[in-house]
């Protein structure tokens, strides 16, 4: 019997709302290292999975187990509890009992993230300080910006180490004690400089640069100082002769001048602290075999399950009907749906690596230049599934290539359309971009203008000037007058 268009779209939506589906389509969705976390779990709660090097293991349909004979419903129980206590996940404990545990936690255990305030004061630590010293210096510390800096003016800081914002809040210095003062804020400061980093706690950029340029024995009579001092945004226009101009000094003089300022730090906290970087585990690896690029999944690299046989065993002792043998079966459902869950997540993936990459092979072959513009809708129509699964299939999944380890969704790009009816893609725009000012003669450097010109009469791709300003602002590309050299 067809079913109607409201009966089918009532059936769609029942099978996209059931707890199997929904889980088929969480785990489509997680990155690698996610992945094998939900694994490590499901293998904890459900005793019929366990680890396999090979792949998985097919087995037979639910009616296979639907007219076991069955035993008294007391044995099946402890046919359960022993394959908890002595089954293949009990054995593999046993043997991990067998390694020390404190060393294995510690070897695979990430360090711990540090704010930098932590990170300060962890090398404060040693220093022989007075109690009202070290709170002075603590409360300094906490007070830092992201940039190590510390803006606020002093004489607000003196104060509120006495009456602090907060009533509830216990002053730093207790009533009854000296008034700090501004020598001592800074006697402080420029002692938890002298054993961290010179250009901490300063009020701005240019206080940072003057306290590293101090440090290093520059003083006011010198031409960096005197940059830094008052021609901070001549540098960042670079506007050389002007500096060269109202200073006094040859262009030579002030190019060497900024080229030492610029070998300052003018972001000391990022020196400080600690930010785990998430490991990166491919998951579709792109090889060149024999003249033939080959797509298919890094299988080998992760964790695989598969259903341990000594369900068979439970089965057969559970008695029909009785409470143990539905533990069993919901057991074993929950086992079957995870496994089809996983083989359909590799089965989706890996289709849609292999349909995208048929598509970028100039990626392959070329780089950044050869990447096409392609849309996510394109590869759901080659490959027959939705939008929303493609999106699920490459959120957060890599690829290693020749060209390097880079997001699926990197290769998803919009793109403009050449003279040749052919499509390229923002990247390759992009990467040309940067191509042409990296070749220009630095002492007369290509405005947009002409770099929007020699798109169109070198590439045969016809961009506004004002797209070419927004593709450089997002490559991080100064303009023509401050790529300018003298």
């Amino acid at each position: 019997m067809r079913l109607g268009l409201n009966q089918s779209a009532r059936l769609d939506q029942r099978l996209l709302q059931s707890p199997q589906m929904i889980q088929a389509m969480q785990i489509l969705q997680l990155p690698a290292l996610e992945l094998e976390a939900r694994i490590r779990q499901e293998l904890e709660e459900n005793p019929f999975l366990e680890l396999t090097e090979g792949p998985l293991v097919e087995e037979g349909g639910q009616d296979e187990y639907a007219d076991l004979p069955g035993v008294d419903g007391e044995r099946a129980l402890e046919a359960l509890e022993r394959l908890e206590r002595d089954g293949p996940l009990a054995e593999r404990g046993r043997a991990d009992e067998d390694v020390d545990k404190k060393f294995e936690a510690m070897a695979n255990t990430p360090d711990l993230e540090r704010s930098l305030p932590e990170a300060v004061l962890g090398e404060l630590a040693l220093l022989d300080w007075t109690p009202r010293e070290r709170d002075i210096a603590e409360y300094l510390v906490w007070s830092l910006d992201q940039h190590g800096w510390l803006p606020a003016p002093r004489e607000e800081l003196l104060r509120e180490l006495t009456h602090p914002e907060e009533p509830h809040e216990d002053p730093v210095v207790a009533a009854g004690e000296p008034e700090p003062t501004l020598a001592e804020l800074e006697a402080i400061l420029a002692r938890i400089r002298s054993v961290t980093h010179p250009g901490l706690f300063a009020r701005d950029l240019r206080e940072c640069l003057l306290l590293q340029l101090a440090a290093a024995g520059s003083g006011e009579d010198a031409l960096a100082w005197q940059v830094v001092q008052q021609h901070l945004e001549d540098v960042e226009h670079n506007r050389l002769p002007k500096i060269a101009k109202e200073r006094g000094q040859p262009l030579e003089a002030v190019k060497d001048a900024i080229e030492l300022v610029r070998t300052l730090d003018p972001n000391p906290g990022a020196g400080f602290g600690s930010v785990r970087a998430d490991a990166i585990l491919p998951e579709v690896l792109v090889e060149e075999i024999d003249g033939e690029w080959i797509v298919r999944l890094a299988r080998e690299r992760f964790l695989r399950v598969q259903l341990s046989p000594l369900h068979k065993e439970l089965l057969k002792e559970a008695r029909k009907g009785a409470e143990s043998r539905e533990w069993v079966k919901k057991r074993l459902e929950n086992a079957r749906w995870f496994l089809d869950a996983l083989q359909q997540r590799d089965s989706t993936l890996e289709r849609i690596a292999k349909a995208v990459f048929e598509h970028q092979r100039g990626f392959l072959e070329k780089g950044v230049a050869g990447l096409k513009a392609l849309r996510m809708q394109e590869i759901a129509d080659e490959v027959g599934v939705h939008i929303s699964t493609v999106s699920r299939a490459v959120a957060g999944k890599h690829a290693q290539t020749p060209r390097g380890v880079l997001p699926l969704k990197y290769f998803f790009v919009g793109g403009t359309m050449g003279e040749d009816g052919e499509v390229q893609s923002q990247a390759s725009i992009k990467q040309r971009i940067a191509d042409l000012i990296r070749g220009e003669d630095a002492t007369k450097p290509l405005s947009d203008e002409d770099l929007a010109e020699r798109l169109e009469k070198q590439d045969g791709v016809k961009i506004a000037r004002r797209t070419v300003t927004k593709y450089r602002k997002a490559l991080n590309l100064p303009s023509s007058s401050e790529r300018r050299r003298f």
